[in-house]
């Protein structure tokens, strides 16, 4: 029996131009500028909403952490889930009810991460402007799923439903760079500025460095004349 196997030659090259071309469509969207009118108005928008104490819950605060990453997982779990029933005989309607649940779970997620992107710097802003596009192009493709598959029309549903879960993949991979970026930057924010070049430490008798000016372990550092 002939068994055909995967050319490592062949699929690393593939994976590595299919990744260089991610990474360049990313770089290019993160310098287009065209919709950074749009941008400022809406950022603007969301953080002169009224929303107090709201306001720090959205953003995770009280957790430490973002909220939206955490609530993204109702639908992004649910749609994956309903995609792995429709594969399984007999469990029409447990797809259904998984695709239901997931698109109910769209507005927290939603309104968390406007919350987060009002304060994001220009480049993450306009990823997640197509973070968006695609969030939004996945709900239309579940919505319909779940109409076609309430009205009867089961393969219909599930071929939306595959398409959503293909959306979902654009728009997570997206989310993902946002929240790369932003590590990135606040890392960038919070590290110590670099003042004037200093000498290196010099090495004790123990091995251990100690700061440049100082004497001997045993003696204290001359004062300054």
């Amino acid at each position: 029996m002939n068994k055909t196997t995967l050319d490592p030659t062949k699929v690393a090259p593939a994976l590595n131009a299919a990744s260089g071309w991610w990474l360049r469509t990313l770089g290019r969207i993160e310098r287009t500028t065209v919709a950074d009118p749009a941008v400022r108005v809406l950022q603007w928008g969301i953080r002169s909403l009224p929303l107090g104490d709201v306001r720090d819950l959205l953003k995770g605060r009280p957790l430490g952490h973002p909220l939206h990453p955490v609530l993204v997982q109702v639908p992004v779990g649910c749609w994956l889930s309903a995609a792995v029933l429709d594969l399984v005989p007999g469990e029409r309607r447990g797809a259904t009810t998984l695709t239901a649940v997931g698109l109910a779970g769209v507005a927290p997620a939603a309104i968390a991460g406007w919350a987060d992107w009002a304060d994001q710097p220009p480049e993450q802003a306009r990823v997640g402007l197509a973070h968006a596009a695609s969030n939004a192009a996945a709900v239309g493709c579940y919505a319909v799923s779940l109409a076609a598959r309430l009205g009867g029309h089961p393969v219909k549903g599930r071929m939306w439903g595959w398409a959503g879960l293909a959306a979902v993949a654009v728009t997570g991979a997206l989310g993902g760079h946002i929240a790369h970026r932003q590590d990135t930057f606040r890392k960038a924010v919070s590290a110590p500025s670099a003042g004037p070049a200093s000498a290196p430490e010099r090495p004790t008798a123990a091995g251990v460095p100690r700061p440049p000016g100082t004497g001997s372990p045993s003696t204290p550092p001359c004062p300054a004349t």
